[in-house]
C-alpha cells in the first residue's frame, strides 16, 4: 500500500507540483546566455523535449519501484528517481527562462511510460533493469544530440544537458550492474520508434 501511494504521490507531483532539485543547477562558469528570438524558440523546443523525457523517468521509476518485490531493488528505483527529479526541475526551470511552456500532453507521457514500467516490472526484475539500461543508452544519444542543436551560446541549457547526459549515462552502468538483461533487437527498435513520435510531438506541442 505504501509503495501504491508513493506511486500516486509521484504522478501528482511530476504533473502538477512546481519541482524542486536536491542539486544546484549546472552552470558555466563565466558565460552568460544571450540569445535571438530563433535561437529561444529552438532551444524551448528542444528543452520541452527534455522535460517530457524526465517526466516519463519518473513514471518509469514509480512503476518499477511499484511492481518489484526485492526490496533492495525497489530502493534502487526511488534513489534514481530522486536524482531524475533534479533533471525534472532544471528542464521546468529552464523552460521558464526562456518563455516557454511544458508539453501539453504530459499526462498523456506519462501515463505510457508507467504502462510500460510496469509491464517490464511483471516480466521479471531483470527485464525491468534490461529496460532501464535500454531507455538510459537512447535518452543518453538523444541527449547528446541536443547538445548538437542547441545554439551554441546557449550556455544555461548546455550545461543542463551535459550533466543530465553524464546523470543517465551512470544510471545505465548501475542498472547493467544490478542485473539488467540486454533487451533483444527488435525490442530496442520498437523503443526507439516510440521515442522518435513521443519527442517530434512534444517538440512542438
Amino acid at each position: 500500500m505504501d509503495t501504491l501511494l508513493n506511486a500516486a504521490d509521484s504522478a501528482l507531483r511530476t504533473l502538477f507540483a512546481k519541482p524542486h532539485a536536491s542539486r544546484s543547477c549546472p552552470t558555466v562558469a563565466g558565460q552568460t546566455t544571450e540569445l535571438s528570438s530563433a535561437d529561444k524558440a529552438l532551444a524551448g523546443a528542444l528543452m520541452r523535449v527534455n522535460h517530457v523525457g524526465e517526466v516519463c523517468a519518473q513514471a518509469l521509476y514509480a512503476s518499477q519501484a511499484l511492481s518489484t518485490q526485492n526490496p533492495v531493488l525497489r530502493q534502487h528505483f526511488i534513489e534514481a528517481s530522486k536524482e531524475e527529479g533534479d533533471h525534472l526541475a532544471w528542464t521546468r526551470d529552464r523552460l521558464d527562462e526562456l518563455g516557454t511552456r511544458p508539453s501539453l500532453l504530459n499526462p498523456l507521457w506519462y501515463a505510457g511510460a508507467f504502462g510500460l514500467g510496469l509491464l517490464a516490472g511483471r516480466l521479471g526484475d531483470r527485464v525491468s533493469l534490461g529496460f532501464v539500461m535500454e531507455t538510459e543508452r537512447q535518452v543518453e544519444s538523444h541527449l547528446a544530440s541536443h547538445l548538437e542543436r542547441l545554439p551554441q551560446g546557449d550556455h544555461a541549457s548546455r550545461a543542463i544537458v551535459a550533466q543530465m547526459k553524464d546523470d543517465e549515462a551512470r544510471h545505465a552502468q548501475e542498472a547493467q550492474g544490478a542485473g539488467g538483461f540486454d533487451l533483444p533487437t527488435p525490442v530496442k527498435a520498437l523503443m526507439r520508434a516510440s521515442a522518435k513520435v513521443m519527442t517530434t510531438t512534444a517538440h512542438y506541442i
